[in-house]
Order: C-alpha cells, then structure tokens, then sequence
C-alpha cells in the first residue's frame, strides 16, 4: 500500500510540474496557460474563483473604528466583565481557543479562562464551540451560527430572520449587524442574570428592552458620543444613539477587520502554481475529488453554508429547545422544528481553519488531524471517540453533567446513526497531505486584523 501512496505522490508532482511547464512554455500566451489550468482535474466540484475586493460589502472606515473600541469594549456587556472580544480572541484566531466557551462570569481569556465563584458565575457553560470571523464582509455570506438561526430572509419584517423575530430593530445594514445583537442578550454570553444588573432586567422583561439599556450606558460616555456624532450624520445629540446604530458599527468593524485573501491557496488560485508544495497540491487535488470535502466546503469562503449531519459526539449543556428534557443539541432542528433537520450543523468556513481549534459545532475534536478524519469515517470516529479529547476548563459544578447524554443510549444511537456524508477510505499518506493542504489556507496576515487590538477604549475598562 505504501508504494501505491507513493506512486500516487509521484503522479500529483509530475502533474503539478506539467502545469508549471507548460505555463513557462506559455510565455506571453496567457490564454493557453489558462486553457490548460481550467482543464476538470476529475474534481468533485471546481477550484473557486480568488476572492477580490469587489466580492466584500463597502463599509465606513469611521465606524470601523468606532466598531473596534465597541467589540473590545466591556461596557456592552450586563455585569460589564466580558467584551465581543473576550470569546473572539486574535491570540486564538477569532474563537476563544476552548471547546465550549465561558461567557458572562469568566475569568481570563483563552485555555486560562476558568469560571468565577460567587454571584457571578453562570448557570452553564455556552451550549457551542466560538466560531471564527474571518471574511465576514464577504457578501456570500447568508447565514450566521451554528444552527443558522440568523438569516438573510426576511421572515417579520424587519429583513432578517433571528431569534428576536419582529422586535429586532429596523434599519440593520447587514446580516453581520443583526448577529452582532444577539449575543448582548444571552444570559450566559454577555447580559448576565437579571439579579445581577439593570440589562439582564431589562431582557427579563421584553427581549428589545436591552438595547436601549445599553444604548444609555454607551450614550453616558461623552468620548463615545463625540465619535457617534462624527460617524453617524443622522446623529446630532446623545438621545439620538440606537442600538442599530451600535450594531451597524459593530458590522463595519468586523467586516472590515479580518479579511483572509493572501494565502498560499489564494496566491494559486491567482496563478502563483509554485504557491503550494507537492504535498499540499496532492492534498487540494484530493480535497477537490476523491475525498469530497469540497462537496461541502465549496466556494470562496469553502463552505456551502448549508446545514449537514455528522455525528459529531455530543456533550456539555447542548443548546435544548422550551420543551427538551435534558442537555441534549438537535442542530439546525431546534429553529426550523423539521425533524429531518435533527443533528445538522452549518457547514464552517476553513479559511484559517489550522488556527481555529477545538474543532466542530461544541468543539468535540482537539487536533484537526482527528476531525478531519471523522469526516472520513464518522461511525467508526464516534466509536472510538473519547472524552480525554475534550478540554474544558474544571468545573465541579458542571462536571458531573458535561457528559450526561450518554446515559441516553438512545439519543447516543440517533446521534450516531445520522451522518450526510458516506465514508470515504484513504491512505495515512493521504490524510497527511489533506493536512498540508489545511496548512495552505492559513493567511498569517489576517489574524491581527486591519485595526488590531486598540491601546484602551472609551469606558476606561480593562481590554482583555
């Protein structure tokens, strides 16, 4: 077998150097080194298009930076203790590094965030892993969380669908702005509980009773509303600061902030053939045909942002619809109620994917070697998975609960059995250029961000 692997090795780096022959050959002939380049490569689906400027949303570089002090700002949060970027951290690629994260009632940032003992400590853990945010200007973009439970559709109203439904507000830019909202009224992500502050009363009340809670505390900084008044023209005094325009800041900033465009992948797929090793070209060859990832991370951003099934093994406190009895996570199926939804997932991007770890919709996968091969086979993945891949931060109050749905040998054999994708059996030579293939999308220049972390921000509160 391993001379099969290595012949097939072999056969990718005489391919790989044909091209590159023939577009030396090709000298001052673009069109012939392009005809043969768009030649099918037996791929399941083709080569995506490079992303260009044009294919991002414009925003306003004065409320990109009003946006930044926002998104590391603690003041949009209940007990003023946790900022945007707290859960999205540069130091772990836009997520918070840990499997399921620890919103409202943490303490540090990353692997070191542990829970706080006393009032302020949450009743769980966040249900699901961090996701990253890169290229979230990109104007494919149609569908936000893990459920999906942010659309682009227009389902009251009020232009998009979201879990507030008509009391979202009007007049949100974009489908960033509007996700942009949800998380200030999560108990457990940033508003707290209503015994605690004023914000999480508010939400207690009417869910769009904590924006304008917020709007007051932002509003009561006077070096916020001097740089409201310059960025927004329709603001001239204090009163007139909405939640929207908070939210459509907080769009411009994260739009705008981590666009990932110059990888070595993308220097292919601008015509740079000698951008990729032989290793990587081998693994995007099998990324684009035989093993078929690319069934599902398609497209520029390489994902479909449609919903799959993976049979992803579950734990934590799940994220349980009015009427679950226990933790458990039915996926895109707690917002549409479609039982043929149960268990599927959004697909993720993987632009920067080697640096966004835990792996998975609850962060189930410590190395991307293990997730990439549960996608290969993920019945036998789930039979040999193990809760030692897992790290949550320590907890006694949540330990003796984190792995409770496996005492329901039932909702373990449903989880188990549903998985979209049909296996696929490959070589270790072969999952290692996969791999290097992953390797190819990381674009190190984006993780700082075009603004990057500010010194301070307005509130005088500390910046994680």
């Amino acid at each position: 077998m391993e001379k099969l692997a290595e012949g097939a090795i072999v056969t990718v780096m005489h391919r790989h150097k044909l091209r590159k022959n023939l577009t030396n050959i090709a000298t001052g002939s673009l069109f012939l080194a392009s005809l043969f380049l768009s030649v099918p490569q037996a791929y399941a689906v083709e080569l995506p298009d490079p992303i260009r400027d044009s294919d991002y949303r414009p925003f306003d570089p004065v409320r990109a930076k009003l946006g930044q002090l926002l998104f590391y700002d603690k003041i949009l949060s209940g007990n003023r203790n946790i900022s945007c970027s707290t859960c999205h951290a540069i130091e772990h690629g836009t997520s918070d590094g840990l499997p399921l994260g620890i919103g409202e009632g943490g303490i540090g940032v990353g692997h070191k965030r542990r829970f706080a003992d006393g009032a302020d400590k949450p009743f769980k853990r966040v249900p699901r892993n961090s996701p990253a945010l890169f290229n979230l200007g990109h104007k494919s973009i149609s569908v936000m969380f893990h459920d999906g439970r942010v659309t682009s559709q227009d389902s009251y109203g009020v232009g998009f669908n979201t879990p507030v439904e008509e009391w979202l507000p009007e007049g949100l830019q974009s489908i960033v702005a509007a996700q942009a909202l949800m998380p200030l009224t999560s108990e457990v992500e940033m508003a707290g509980s209503r015994e605690e502050n004023e914000v999480a009363a508010a939400a207690n009340r009417r869910i769009d009773n904590v924006w304008p809670a917020l709007v007051a505390r932002v509003a009561a900084v006077p070096e916020y509303v001097d740089l409201f008044v310059t960025a927004y023209p329709d603001i001239e005094v204090q009163a007139d600061i909405t939640a929207v325009h908070i939210a459509n800041a907080l769009d411009d900033f994260q739009s705008s902030e981590w666009r990932s465009t110059a990888s070595p992948f993308d220097a292919y797929l601008n015509g740079d053939i000698d951008a990729l090793t032989d290793q990587q070209t081998q693994g995007m060859e099998l990324f684009y045909g035989k093993a078929n990832c690319s069934t599902c991370h398609s497209g520029p951003l390489l994902t479909d942002q449609q919903f799959h099934a993976l049979a992803v093994p579950p734990f934590g406190p799940g994220r349980v619809r009015k009427f679950d009895p226990y933790a458990r996570d039915v996926g895109r199926m707690s917002e549409t109620d479609q039982l043929e939804d149960a268990y599927r997932f959004r697909t993720p991007s993987l632009r920067n994917v080697t640096l966004t770890g835990p792996w998975g919709h609850n962060g189930a996968f410590g190395t991307l070697e293990a997730t990439v091969r549960h996608h290969l086979d993920p019945e036998g993945s789930f039979k040999t998975w193990s809760r030692e891949q897992v790290q949550l931060p320590p907890d006694p109050a949540f330990a003796a609960t984190d792995f409770v749905i496996w005492e329901d040998q039932r909702e373990i054999s449903r989880i188990k059995a549903k998985y979209d994708i049909q296996p696929v059996g490959l070589l270790d030579v072969e999952v290692k250029a996969i791999l290097s293939f992953l390797e190819a999308l990381t674009d190190d220049g984006a993780l700082n961000g075009r603004l990057g972390k500010p010194e301070k921000v307005p509130s005088g509160l500390p910046i994680d």
